[in-house]
């Protein structure tokens, strides 16, 4: 062989091999693409599957939530009852089986006075000043509140003493 056909052999194969390493660019550029895509997708599938767990769990404790608050009624009732000596014998123990399993699902009673008045737990029915107090307080417990896990299904309904003004 010739130099002159070494040379152009040797730039044909330059050629080839810069067209083989930009065809290899392109592949990796699109695959490179397609993982960053497949990514994407994986993170928001993981995002869709969380957002669907947690709102799963919120409409579960919702619906538990509104058959507890049917149930009020009935508590305040066997607490009225109580209150009277009417809860003796087998209506004890059926009043102490319904208050065991509405504690059982979650259902909490809260009832403290005096404390520091809080709307977000407590709905005042009555206002009175007291020169024992120095800041609103929940005196009395008028009607027992009930929470569900964290969440307050219904508030304490109290009678609030605001600390007396000089004048």
């Amino acid at each position: 062989m010739s130099e002159e056909n070494l040379a152009a052999s040797e730039k044909e194969l330059s050629d080839a091999v810069d067209e083989v390493l930009s065809e290899a660019t392109v592949v990796v550029d699109e695959v490179a693409t397609l993982t960053a895509d497949l990514q994407r997708l994986q993170a928001e599938y993981a995002n869709y599957r969380k957002r669907v767990d947690r709102d799963r769990v919120a409409t579960t404790e919702f619906a538990f939530a509104a058959v507890l608050m049917e149930f009020l009624p009935v508590l305040d009732d066997l607490d009225r009852a109580a209150e009277h000596g009417e809860l003796t014998g087998g209506f004890k123990a059926v009043a102490d089986r319904i208050n065991g399993i509405v504690e059982k699902l979650g259902l909490t009673k809260f009832s403290e006075a005096p404390v520091p008045f809080n709307p977000e737990i407590h709905e005042a029915l009555t206002h009175e000043s007291s020169a024992d107090v120095t800041e609103p307080t929940a005196s009395k417990i008028l009607q027992p509140g009930y929470k569900f896990k964290d969440r307050v299904i219904r508030p304490a309904r109290v009678a609030v003493s605001d600390p007396e003004i000089s004048a």
